[in-house]
């Protein structure tokens, strides 16, 4: 038979069956398509040294008329800003307090305990001490005035565990009998919030008398994921905490002097008390939102889900805004623009999305969109669809003026209306994703690749393992396996970034994972040798392998080759002795094999550090060998 050249379907199909999808792909890992064919995706490398505490599900970037480089982080513990690879802890603080001899070490033990009668604090919070005076040993002034996450939390006192500018651990010694003078400062920051959806069944979480005294609740009592939401206006950052769907406004002032005073390490505060100190008043800034947004073109600070004007109980559904250009001002008057709308449809606001002259507004059952009139109306609400679902509040990602995001059982996508994005792994993911955990989904993109992709936690996982990408310029889906908290690709920073395992990683960069070497593969549905009809031996395979880009000595990939009589279950390449594998690298010319066979399967594997590959046509040699 003449050679037969191996050309495969771009995209990856895992929701037929792997014969019926014959001339595609089926399964694959860290590879992407160009033009059509597969290669395996760039690399990235931890953004600076340092580690987050707490888990982020929030990034966010600016630039200011100062030219700073600004990275918000935003975690269930901490709020950061990172400004040349850089990181300083921008948390807004809930109460500061002078205190007298209220530290006690024991020898041979790091834990130190606080005596503080009226702390309010949490395990997980964190506490700065300043002015202590050191307890006579091991536990110096140094090592007491830091930051320290408290480790355990008693009715008068706290616990933290001592450790020196470095991170190690200090052990008190004998002479660690003092108790840290008589002007120590303690600053606490807001609560922690908490960093993964929890379920608790314990004492206290259902109603009084119920049962047994001790006994846990039959139903658990959730404890929701918390999540920062951040926006500029011009050199500032606004933000807002979310937790239980509501939380606080907070201020971070950059300034737009000459010269900026605002040391990066300050702490942001209440938009309410910037408010009052501008002269405003600082009761009308709502007291908990949902998500603030600032609408750039028209320069309002809007909040989505907010305690309505004059106060009260939290409305899932309001959306207030502040004046023009006044952020602090959300006191409605015929002097401005500050004012209100309510969204019609749905129980609650999960989030909005700021796109080209519009912001859609999701709600758990419909999306709405917001558009500025520039009369005294000032906004006005759409009903755009009904009957939507959405994932999670970072489920929504936008491209080229066109929005895409995740329900709870497929995709979507928004270019004037609303329509469900054909999938062709909706089954493969929506089969295997942890719905209890459906709010870590995250969406971002990839530009430079026209890619889409969301994050998610696969059926078993308690984090964002898995990932599904969506090609909008060729209109192709892949998937594979990568944990990600948050994404960012914005063109202000060279490389998209991302958090996952506490460090912030760029993106697109190099070969490896951050060093390591990077296991990508993709695997073809079996294809018919010949017209499938007859046996055919198969005795050599032409690679076309391109290895451009790779920075290893000598880059290769390995590929395997299963043939098979009849359709069947995917790879197995453990104890299954009709597979074949071979090395390909830049100086393969031929493969010499034996093989005899109807069908057939093949895939590319890469596990070597400083190699990237592109797989072109390969084609197969052989001559018919009868019908059985």
């Amino acid at each position: 038979m003449a050679l037969q050249k191996l050309q495969f379907k771009p995209g990856v199909n895992r929701d037929v069956t792997n014969y019926s999808n014959e001339g595609g792909w089926f399964e694959c890992d860290k590879v992407r398509f160009l033009n059509g064919y597969p290669e395996k995706i760039k690399g990235w490398e931890q953004n600076g040294v340092y580690t987050l505490d707490g888990t982020c599900r929030a990034l966010f970037g600016w630039v200011t008329s100062f030219t700073d480089n600004f990275l918000a982080i935003g975690t269930n513990s901490k709020v950061y800003i990172d400004v040349g690879k850089n990181l300083n802890d921008i948390t807004p603080i809930r109460a500061t307090s002078e205190a007298n001899n209220i530290f006690a070490a024991t020898d041979g033990s790091s834990t130190v305990v606080i005596t503080s009668s009226t702390h309010d604090a949490n395990t997980g919070d964190f506490v700065t001490f300043s002015d202590a005076a050191t307890l006579g040993g091991n536990i110096t002034a140094n090592v007491l005035n830091q930051n320290y996450k408290i480790t355990k939390i008693d009715n008068n006192s706290y616990s933290i565990s001592a450790r020196d500018a470095n991170g190690n651990a200090v052990t008190a010694n004998s002479s660690d009998s003092g108790n840290g003078g008589t002007s120590t400062v303690q600053t606490f920051e807001i609560t922690a919030g908490n960093g993964t959806v929890e379920y608790g069944y314990g004492w206290g979480t259902s109603t009084w008398s119920r049962l047994a005294w001790g006994s846990g609740s039959l139903q658990p009592i959730i404890f929701p994921l918390t999540v920062w939401f951040f926006d500029n206006i011009d050199n500032d950052l606004v933000m807002n905490v979310n937790t239980d769907g509501k939380g606080a406004i907070y201020y971070w002032e950059r300034g737009t002097s000459t010269d900026p005073t605002t040391n990066l390490g300050t702490r942001a505060g209440l938009l309410s008390t910037r408010a009052t100190a501008a002269g405003f008043n600082g009761d009308d800034v709502p007291a908990e939102v949902g998500q603030i947004m600032v609408s750039q073109v028209d320069r309002h600070l809007l909040a989505f889900g907010a305690t309505p004007f004059g106060g009260g109980t939290f409305d899932p559904l309001l959306i207030r805004f502040s004046n023009q250009d006044e952020p602090e001002n959300f006191t409605p008057s015929t002097l401005n623009s500050a004012g209100f709308i309510k969204v019609s449809s749905g129980s609650q606001i999960v989030t909005a999305f700021r796109t080209r002259q519009e912001i859609l507004v999701f709600t758990d059952m419909s999306v709405h969109s917001m558009q500025f009139l520039g009369t005294t109306d000032v906004f006005g609400l759409q009903e755009l669809e009904t009957n939507i679902s959405i994932a999670s509040p970072r489920c929504v990602a936008g491209a080229s003026n066109v929005v895409y995001w995740m329900g709870a059982d497929k995709f979507y996508v928004y270019n004037g209306k609303v329509d469900t994005l054909p999938c062709t792994l909706r089954d493969f993911v929506f089969n295997d994703i942890n719905f209890d955990a459906l709010a870590y989904v995250y969406a971002g993109t990839v530009e430079s690749q026209s890619e889409i992709w969301w994050f998610y936690p696969s059926k078993n996982s308690s984090t964002n393992d898995s990932y599904i990408v969506y090609n909008y310029k060729d209109g192709i889906w892949f998937y594979g396996s990568l944990n990600r908290s948050a994404w960012l690709d914005s063109n202000l920073r060279q490389f998209p970034q991302a958090v996952g395992d506490n460090f912030v990683y760029n993106h697109e960069v190099g070969n490896d994972a951050d060093g390591s070497a990077m296991t990508a593969f993709i695997t073809s549905s079996d294809f018919d040798i010949g017209d499938g009809d007859k046996f055919t031996l198969v005795k050599r395979i032409i690679p076309d392998v391109d290895f451009t880009g790779s920075n290893a000595s000598e880059p290769r990939v390995k590929m395997t080759v299963k043939p098979r009589n009849f359709p069947g279950s995917t790879y197995s390449v453990e104890n299954d002795k009709n597979v074949i594998e071979t090395s390909v690298n830049v100086y393969t010319e031929q493969v010499f094999l034996r093989a005899r066979a109807r069908q057939m399967g093949f895939k590319i594997t890469s596990d070597s550090l400083g190699t990237t590959w592109k797989l072109g046509s390969p084609r197969l040699d052989g001559r018919p060998d009868g019908r059985r």
